[in-house]
């Protein structure tokens, strides 16, 4: 009689892991309701319906909207981490600049989550909320990062010497919100043109051989 083959074991995910699955999925969830339909339609009810869970798990989860909401945050915020350190590996300051700036608008025209993270930001501007704060440290660190690929790029000759790392950064970060927030109020934008025309436009002006 043959060896009939036998089926590894299932591994059983502790309870740990079972929890950084459900509230991910509760993230994920919420993130997909403020997306869609917004920040004031994202009710415990509707999280948890989209998610397929409990309206009780995420009250155990969060603790309460802005709870939940604060995790949401910190989730997009650490999206955002890995998208930046993916497309800039081994790169020059002044390319690893342009890159970024390329695929952030590409991915732009995809809104998704880049739509659910602005429809918060706009909702913390708009309440006075506490979370501004939240945003303010996030765009700082994008800040941090903008300026040291220009200060990169000018030790390597690459970018121009004149320029203030600093303002430049600013100035770089400033026309990306700016474009997101348009996005917000016309979905209909054609992002293409304007992702060509921003980074050839930053390429004449850093470069220290245009």
């Amino acid at each position: 009689m043959d060896d009939v083959p036998q089926k590894p074991p299932q591994l059983r995910r502790t309870q740990a892991e079972r929890r950084d699955e459900s509230e991910r999925g509760l993230v994920k969830a919420a993130i997909a309701v403020v997306s869609e339909d917004g920040v004031s339609a994202a009710t415990f009810e509707a999280i948890a319906r989209r998610g397929g869970y409990s309206r009780g798990l995420v009250g155990q989860r969060f603790g309460s909207k802005l709870g939940l909401i604060e995790a949401v945050i910190a989730y997009l915020h650490d999206e955002k981490d890995l998208f930046a350190k993916d497309c800039v590996d081994s790169l020059s300051g002044l390319e690893a600049l342009l890159a970024h700036v390329d695929r952030y608008l590409e991915r732009l025209a995809h809104m998704g989550e880049v739509q659910a993270y602005f429809r918060l930001l706009s909702w913390a501007v708009a309440d006075i909320s506490a979370f501004r704060s939240l945003f303010a440290t996030e765009h700082d660190r994008i800040r941090l990062r903008f300026e040291g690929w220009i200060t990169q790029g000018q030790a390597e000759g690459r970018i121009r010497p004149d320029l203030d790392p600093t303002a430049a950064a600013l100035m770089v970060g400033s026309q990306l919100l700016g474009l997101s927030m348009q996005v917000l109020v016309d979905p209909t934008m054609d992002i293409a043109p304007i992702r060509a025309t921003l980074v050839a436009t930053l390429r004449q002006a850093f470069s220290a051989n245009a």
